[in-house]
């Protein structure tokens, strides 16, 4: 026990990445897993957040490393879908998002999360030792089920589905089945990645192993993307569908968005100020995601600007260009089921065959 708590106690387990991830900033023979829900078309967060890192990766790749991305379909059903075919096409949808925004998937494999039986198999393993006081201290699932306290609303627990409650394990599973060492993420995940590397901990220490990585948050350098209309995370369950970028918007769609976007009232000077001016912050929050720069070297190239019209202009172009590729190729992989079909098969079977590997010797050293 004694030699797991030291180990977690001076590694850092939290890598934060500056503007652009690099070939240095992971080891030649990391393996590096994340996945994304399927909610169909990418928006912005989506892209900043997630799917640009998943490219970057892609792009330095070397032959001794291994790179899985996938979709979370499994956790999807946590919140039902009672519309199959819609979710079928919010699955496809994704899975066009995720080589839209250049996820190479002769580098990459790209997969289901469903498709691979093992993440179910090694989620009831884990879940033998997760305990029911560290999960009811997650914040999803609590914001998912519109619970603010848990503690004193045992009518409200009592409504919530197993599913729901339990998928932080899964979580862990996804990770722990590929025995991935680093895993690109949102702040908003890092609670969950704790859980896996306690999980990870526990079953290294209980059966005197080191077979288990303890997996590294690799943290997005972007800033949660915001709504357009309000300080809500940019999502597109939005009601107001105005407030989300998608990858698939043309330039006039977005052009319409970002006019319409809330600011504020002071139009002579535009500057960051997350508290006085959030609806301004955020678009210099994007800005200078897209451009990999600076919050103040964005504010240095706005400061020319004296009316709202000009700055959204401004706004508005950045976002355009950088998304022009990935509207184009998310359109001409839509109209080829046949290649993406392809693509998760190839996905698929690199994935099984490394989930299969692994959860025989998981069960090989549980005696099972």
């Amino acid at each position: 026990m004694l030699r797991h708590k030291i180990s977690r106690r001076f590694t850092s387990t939290v890598q934060k990445i500056d503007y652009k991830i690099q070939a240095q900033d992971v080891p030649k023979n990391a393996t590096i897993f994340s996945m994304i829900q399927p909610t169909g078309k990418f928006h912005l967060g989506n892209y900043l957040g997630a799917a640009r890192v998943w490219r970057d990766l892609c792009a330095f790749k070397q032959d001794d490393q291994k790179l899985l991305f996938g979709v979370a379909d499994l956790h999807a059903i946590t919140v039902p879908k009672p519309n199959v075919e819609e979710f079928r096409q919010l699955r496809i949808e994704a899975i066009a998002s995720i080589l839209s925004c250049g996820v190479d998937p002769l580098k990459a494999s790209v997969m289901y999360q469903s498709s691979i039986p093992q993440h179910s198999q090694l989620h009831w393993l884990l879940s033998t030792f997760a305990t029911m006081g560290y999960l009811n201290r997650m914040t999803q699932w609590k914001s998912k089920s519109n619970i603010r306290d848990a503690v004193i609303d045992p009518a409200s627990i009592g409504k919530v589905k197993l599913g729901l409650f339990s998928y932080p394990v899964l979580q862990a599973a996804d990770i722990l089945i590929y025995k991935a060492t680093h895993v690109p993420v949102g702040d908003d995940q890092s609670q969950h990645l704790e859980l896996t590397r306690d999980l990870a901990e526990q079953f290294n220490t209980f059966y005197k192993t080191d077979f288990f990585p303890l997996p590294k948050t690799i943290l997005a350098p972007t800033k949660k993307i915001l709504s357009l209309t309000s300080d809500k995370k940019m999502s597109k369950s939005d009601t107001n569908q105005g407030s989300v970028l998608y990858l698939s918007d043309d330039p006039e769609i977005i052009a319409k968005k970002i006019r319409r976007a809330v600011t504020d009232s002071i139009s002579t000077h535009f500057n960051y100020d997350p508290v006085e001016r959030p609806g301004v912050s955020n678009l210099i929050n994007i800005v200078s995601g897209i451009q990999r720069t600076s919050i103040e070297n964005v504010e240095k190239d706005i400061s020319k600007f004296d009316n709202f019209k000009d700055f959204k202009s401004y706004v508005t172009e950045v976002i355009v260009e950088e998304l022009r590729e990935p509207r184009l190729l998310f359109e001409r992989y839509m109209q080829e089921p046949d290649y993406l079909d392809s693509v998760i098969t190839r996905g698929t079977e690199e994935a099984a065959e490394m989930a299969q590997r692994n959860i025989k010797e998981i069960m090989n050293i549980m005696g099972l």
